[in-house]
């Protein structure tokens, strides 16, 4: 496939529509925040990708990276944009090596629990059953775990799911529960509701979590909220006494901390444990792994 530069690295292609090397110099500024280490990266010019980038813009109509700041920043549009083009270069990657797609590893995303109590099983019954496919479990701190960017195959997630290209099962439903300073009055509590909590900070992770304060009732919201990029940031603020937090009841068991107590939440409602993919043709093992995940939930279940 021509790559419509050339010698110097120069965009030969005006007018010729977008090619999956303009989507690659898209999300190499977007990962690098800078059009001279993406240049780098690429192995091309800095004039190089500024014209593709430009042209990508142009041929979308809008406009994809913020310049004028002194840091490089994607606008709203480009935010949106990047996950749909890496999916689309890992999509394109994939047609162009369907031998290599059969034998590489199943990637499994999952942002901070993976399959709660069911993932040893599922790694184990993986293991057994299909060793010349390696499952390898990522945990990726993003709302998709990574699927909507094309950095995984699959994703355990909880909570709703909006983004656009996923098609979702629910597996089983968790539990809620509480998280509170293990030196703090709440820890004595046998049960906690989420009034409880309420009345002081309650710490939001807002990159992969699934609380919000809609949680609450209106008019009976914390507070006050802290925001957090992560788990192990929400895990460190809540050790220190900076606020509360609420979770799935499988992070108590795959995130257990010594400045920190869980309790069982009374009046909060379950939480979905869903098996995410992309809508599109993918890894040829995900069926496989959709039936095994079944059968593991099934066997405790009794369903």
């Amino acid at each position: 496939m021509s790559t419509g530069q050339g010698a110097d690295g120069a965009d030969r292609s005006a007018g010729r529509g977008v090619e999956v090397r303009h989507l690659r110099a898209f999300l190499a500024v977007a990962d690098e925040s800078s059009v001279t280490r993406a240049a780098a990266r690429l192995r091309l010019t800095q004039p190089a990708v500024s014209r593709t980038l430009a042209a990508l813009e142009r041929h979308l109509g809008i406009r994809l990276v913020d310049r004028s700041t002194h840091h490089l920043a994607l606008t709203p549009e480009g935010v949106a944009f990047r996950d749909k083009a890496a999916a689309a270069v890992a999509a394109f990657d994939a047609a162009l090596d369907p031998e290599g797609l059969r034998g590489r590893p199943l990637r499994l995303g999952h942002a901070w629990s993976a399959f709660g109590r069911y993932t040893t099983p599922l790694l184990r019954g993986w293991q057994e059953r299909y060793p010349q496919t390696p499952l390898e479990l990522r945990r990726i701190d993003d709302r998709t775990a990574g699927l909507a960017r094309g950095e995984v195959d699959a994703a355990l997630l909880r909570g709703p799911v909006e983004t656009p290209g996923l098609v979702t099962e629910v597996l089983y439903v968790e539990e809620r529960v509480a998280a509170v300073a293990a030196d703090g009055p709440l820890a004595g509590r046998a049960t906690l509701r989420l009034a409880d909590l309420a009345t002081g900070t309650v710490v939001l992770n807002t990159v992969s979590g699934t609380t919000t304060p809609d949680l609450w009732p209106p008019g009976a919201r914390p507070a006050a909220t802290l925001t957090v990029a992560n788990t192990d940031d929400w895990l460190t603020a809540i050790a220190a006494g900076r606020g509360t937090g609420v979770s799935a009841a499988s992070t108590a068991t795959m995130h257990p901390h010594a400045g920190v107590t869980y309790r069982p939440l009374t009046d909060a409602p379950t939480v979905p444990v869903l098996l995410a993919r992309r809508d599109a043709p993918g890894h040829p093992a995900l069926a496989d792994l959709a039936s095994l995940a079944r059968e593991i939930v099934g066997r405790d279940t009794g369903r």
